[in-house]
């Protein structure tokens, strides 16, 4: 071979090289055909969409401001002719959120089943783009996508109880959720540290319940801080959360817990506790006894108003009520519970516990909603209409599936990103507990096999969970977040034969550059 066809075939194989490895999409598509040439996107080419769509007007003006906030260019309403189209085909063969992304020299097609579909299209074609600011002109590779999600739920748990994160942070964290397509964000707003979520009925909650006097230090030392801390979300901060979320085509669930982790509440409103206090919000991590009095009835009324104003807030299908960890001993000791056990033929506080969320289960549907809550809503019996998150392992989801009620799987084992990231402890920050890599994550499958098909079809997908009590801060959170929601993405969205852990690692290495260049946090998994 003489020297010049040499340096020739060199080239040829370095411009599949990088060509290859610009084509990094996290999560994995569905199919993705490498075509020959790319497309030079700059400030002469335009976004152009049907304007009277508001969908696409939206969607299309996000995608602009991306391209001038972190690129500096501003595409042209009349430009050299060179468009980016962005359309909706309800006819398009596959799931509403499924997409096709077509991308030639000449031009760039992104064509959704739904506004979703379009929506997850240019999160793909955002990750085609160089991760290198203030570029000119960028070169995206030619390639064909057909793309669309293998489950309805992907999900993603804040913890806003134990530590509270500003607005400014919550709209980044849904923009880090919809960069790799999940559509759900759990929003942790009440804890035994801490009320969240502004009341109107009940001012109380935000004039007390979300103040804790100091936190205590590592894990439940004998030693504190000393300072005071607190924050809460008006309503008018909701709904702004709530509409930039759906902007992303991703739902805001609240989570309201009861009837354990309510030591704040009762803080404010002692008379909802089976002794009547005093309590106070809680300054130590973990499980206490001070719960809700479900003898009362002052309770259920007490539940059923802050539901009331949730419901306003929140236009989501699913409202979660926690229902994990509640102690039963102060119910043994109460009158107003034993009572309600003798007169409802309840067998025990298990059953009890069973009767409370049966009939917030009951109420939530009256207004038109679903009861979502964690797997100790299957004891004492599960309410009619109640999903189940399987937390504590997959035993609840595999329980709840097998009585055809759905399911979301969260188990600890892989979904809980307040683990460790590494087995040598003193090298990370401190942490729950736990050891989670990120292969770990990315090898979890979602549906247990001990189901039968048609019991599978209740699992609705899989949420991974960020608890907060040793994250204080936004970098922290990121830091824990990063790179296993990336893992999780792709066990929520990718079909198991397209998933391959060493091809992952290629793509995340090339996304690592992206979150530099969008100043977002992460542990780089290779160090």
């Amino acid at each position: 071979m003489n020297s010049k066809l040499t340096i020739a075939v060199l080239l040829i194989g370095i411009a599949i090289s990088v060509q290859a490895q610009e084509i990094a999409i996290i999560p994995q598509p569905s199919k993705i055909t490498v075509k020959t040439g790319s497309f030079t996107l700059n400030k002469g080419c335009t976004v152009s969409f049907d304007k009277k769509n508001k969908e696409l007007a939206q969607i299309g003006g996000l995608f602009n401001s991306y391209l001038k906030t972190i690129y500096g260019i501003e595409t042209a309403e009349k430009g050299n002719g060179k468009q980016i189209k962005l359309a909706i085909d309800s006819k398009l063969v596959l799931q509403k959120e499924g997409y096709q992304l077509a991308v030639t020299p000449e031009g760039i097609t992104i064509t959704g089943g739904s506004g979703a579909g379009v929506f997850y299209g240019v999160q793909s074609l955002k990750q085609l783009l160089p991760p290198e600011p203030g570029k000119s002109e960028l070169q995206i590779p030619a390639v064909a996508i057909e793309d669309q999600p293998r489950f309805g739920w992907r999900g993603n748990m804040l913890d806003c109880g134990r530590h509270f994160f500003p607005v400014s942070f919550i709209k980044k964290y849904i923009d880090i959720l919809a960069m790799y397509k999940l559509n759900t964000f759990h929003w942790h707003l009440t804890e035994d540290q801490g009320w969240r979520i502004e009341i109107k009925k009940y001012p109380k909650l935000t004039e007390l319940s979300h103040w804790r006097e100091q936190t205590v230090l590592g894990h439940n030392t004998p030693e504190y801080d000393g300072i005071g801390y607190g924050g809460f979300y008006t309503q008018e901060q909701i709904k702004e959360i709530v509409k930039y979320a759906a902007e992303r085509y991703i739902t805001v669930v609240p989570e309201i817990e009861m009837p354990g982790h309510s030591s704040a509440a009762l803080a404010a409103y002692p008379n909802l506790g089976c002794t009547g206090g005093p309590y106070k919000v809680r300054e130590t991590w973990g499980v206490f006894k001070e719960v809700y009095c479900a003898g009362k009835e002052e309770t259920y009324t007490f539940l059923q108003d802050v539901l009331d104003e949730v419901c306003e807030l929140f236009p989501s299908q699913f409202i979660h009520i926690g229902g994990d960890e509640c102690p039963k001993e102060s119910w043994k000791n109460c009158p107003d519970c034993q009572k309600k056990i003798m007169e409802n033929g309840l067998k025990d506080e298990h059953e009890l516990q069973s009767y409370l969320i049966t009939r917030m289960d009951k109420y939530l549907t009256s207004k038109g909603r679903r009861l979502i809550g964690w797997d100790e809503i299957l004891e004492g019996g599960l309410a009619p209409q109640a999903t189940v998150m399987s937390w504590r392992g997959i035993d609840g989801g595999i329980a709840a599936a097998k009585q055809f009620h759905d399911v979301v799987m969260s188990p600890t084992t892989y979904m809980y990103f307040d683990y460790y990231q590494s087995e040598d402890k003193d090298k990370e920050p401190l942490a729950i507990g736990g050891f989670l890599p990120l292969d770990k994550v990315y090898g979890y499958e979602p549906i247990p096999s001990e189901l039968t098909p048609e019991e599978a079809k209740y699992i609705l997908g899989v949420q991974a969970n960020l608890w907060t009590e040793y994250i204080a801060t936004t970098s922290k959170a990121e830091y824990m977040l990063m790179p296993r929601l990336h893992a999780m993405s792709e066990v929520a969205w990718s079909a198991p034969a397209n998933k391959n852990f060493e091809n992952f690692e290629k793509r995340l290495a090339i996304d690592y550059k992206r979150l530099e260049m969008l100043g977002i946090n992460y542990r780089d998994h290779r160090k």
